[in-house]
């Protein structure tokens, strides 16, 4: 059974055939209007979303499938202590495929274990956002024509933001990528990230503290909000809130043909007045979360078994490294609900919780 949990779940050719589905569909909307008939998607989403969810229901409905699901966890099963493993036993029985976020990094991956359905992982804390890497890459093919050689700053919160996570994983892949990393040093990518990104030889970056270092470089500027909701400390939030802020007088220095990406929404880290700029592709870039979605969803359905039968659960699609380890990360899965202990050795040979990528920590 096949699922999408991590960018890295797709190899380069496979995200190829679904950003070429994708143009298809753009370019033949009836043709895909009954594709997914008599089909029903799940959307289990744990935490408050807007485009990601109308995404994937609008998706779902224009290939002509059906939609259920909930949109607050408190009004499921979950407000009264359900587990993840639970409840998606339960709605395999009326869906053929889920789309789930949650506040816990790693609950789509003990999803994909039990569900016995394809899973996609619609943003799991500040761990990894999949499909709107498909969108970003979709976006980005549109715009410049190409995935290849290009140079791309990301801006803003570094630490927390899953969608810079899941796309500088998925550039990571291609040829000539060149990444400027544009944050304060309390928002820095993840040091397990810089780490694998040293280890790919083919990947060049370099760290910055200020857009205007490096913005007549850049092909693409990737701008991320500032997340409130990811900080456990209100006063570390307070500190860098107004980091870095987009507007016309910092756009002077950039390339006419350079665009503005950002996975939204945005609070005050873009002025208004950019929207009407040229290189700001923002919000067609929503748009194009919807045709990605809809060759994502067929795409798993197609590859998905006819009439699987229950299997016994869990279920791993890669082995795993068990033992005397736990993970240290308090936004892990694995701290909240009773699930296997799971780790494997990443691209720097370190060992890390499967779920969310913490470095394992001897019991």
């Amino acid at each position: 059974m096949r699922h999408l949990i991590d960018p890295t779940d797709l190899s380069v050719q496979e995200i190829h055939e679904i950003v070429t589905l994708a143009e298809d569909i753009i370019a033949n909307r009836d043709k895909y209007r009954e594709a997914c008939k008599g089909k029903k998607l799940a959307t289990l989403f744990y935490e408050p979303s807007t485009r990601t969810r109308l995404s994937f229901t609008s998706a779902m409905m224009e290939l002509g499938g059906q939609v259920i699901g909930f949109s607050d966890a408190a009004s499921s099963s979950v407000s009264k202590g359900e587990t993840v493993a639970d409840t998606v036993r339960v709605i395999r029985c009326f869906a053929d495929i889920i789309a789930m976020r949650h506040q816990k990094e790693g609950a789509p991956l003990v999803a994909s274990q039990y569900a016995g359905i394809p899973v996609i992982n619609a943003g799991d804390g500040s761990h990894a956002h999949p499909t709107q890497t498909l969108t970003d890459l979709l976006t980005i093919k549109r715009e410049k024509g190409r995935l290849d050689h290009l140079t791309i700053g990301f801006c803003g919160d570094l630490k927390f933001g899953r969608t810079v996570h899941s796309l500088i994983k998925a550039l990571s892949r291609y040829e000539g990528i060149r990444i400027y990393l544009i944050s304060p040093e309390e928002l820095r990518l993840p040091s397990y990230m810089l780490k694998e990104m040293r280890a790919n030889s083919a990947l060049e970056f370099e760290e910055v503290r200020t857009m205007e270092e490096v913005m007549d470089k850049l092909d693409i500027l990737y701008m991320t909000r500032v997340q409130k909701e990811r900080f456990l400390d209100e006063e570390e939030f307070d500190r860098v809130k107004d980091s870095f802020v987009l507007d016309p007088e910092k756009l002077k220095a950039a390339r006419e043909d350079m665009i503005i990406l950002h996975p939204l929404p945005r609070v005050n880290e873009i002025t208004r007045s950019v929207d009407n700029d040229k290189r700001a592709v923002y919000f067609r870039q929503v748009e194009n979360g919807k045709f990605v979605r809809m060759a994502l969803i067929y795409t798993l359905l197609q590859w998905a078994d006819e009439n699987k039968p229950f299997e016994q659960t869990p279920v791993f699609n890669e082995e795993y490294i068990t033992g005397d380890y736990t993970c240290p990360n308090k936004r892990c899965i694995s701290t909240t609900e009773d699930v296997d202990p799971i780790f494997r050795y990443s691209e720097d040979g370190t060992l890390r919780c499967a779920y969310c990528e913490a470095k394992a920590k001897a019991k």
